[in-house]
C-alpha cells in the first residue's frame, strides 16, 4: 500500500473547498460541451474514474489529472494565473524589504584581463 501522506488523507478545509469548487466548475464545463467523462477519459489516456474524482475535487487526484483535465476543455491557459509571481502580493513586499537601498561600490579594475 502507498505511503498517503496528511494533505491527501485529511487536507486543510480551505484545500478541500477549493478543490471541491475547481471540481465542480471542471463538471460545469465538461457538461456545457455536452462530453461524457469518458470522453475526457479517452483525451487523457485515463480511466474514467479519475477524471469523475477530479470533478469530485478529490484531494488524492493528481495535479497532473487536474491539468489534464482542463487541457481536455481547452481551458488550460488560465491555469496560468495560479501562482503567478505578478500577482502575489505578499511576495513582492517581501522582496520589496530585501532589496539593498544603495547601490554597491564601484571596483577598480587592475588591468589584468
Amino acid at each position: 500500500m502507498p505511503n498517503r501522506t496528511t494533505i491527501t488523507t485529511c487536507p486543510p478545509a480551505a484545500v478541500e473547498a477549493a478543490l471541491r469548487r475547481l471540481g465542480g466548475n471542471l463538471r460545469t464545463a465538461r457538461l456545457r460541451r455536452r462530453l461524457r467523462i469518458q470522453d475526457i477519459a479517452d483525451r487523457l489516456g485515463t480511466s474514467r474514474f479519475t477524471v469523475a474524482n477530479v470533478e469530485k475535487g478529490k484531494p488524492g487526484a493528481s495535479a497532473a489529472a487536474y491539468f489534464g483535465v482542463l487541457w481536455a476543455l481547452g481551458l488550460l491557459d488560465d491555469a496560468s494565473l495560479v501562482a503567478d509571481p505578478d500577482r502575489d502580493e505578499e511576495g513582492r513586499i517581501l522582496e520589496s524589504a530585501l532589496l539593498p537601498t544603495q547601490a554597491p561600490r564601484r571596483r577598480r579594475l587592475d588591468g589584468n584581463f
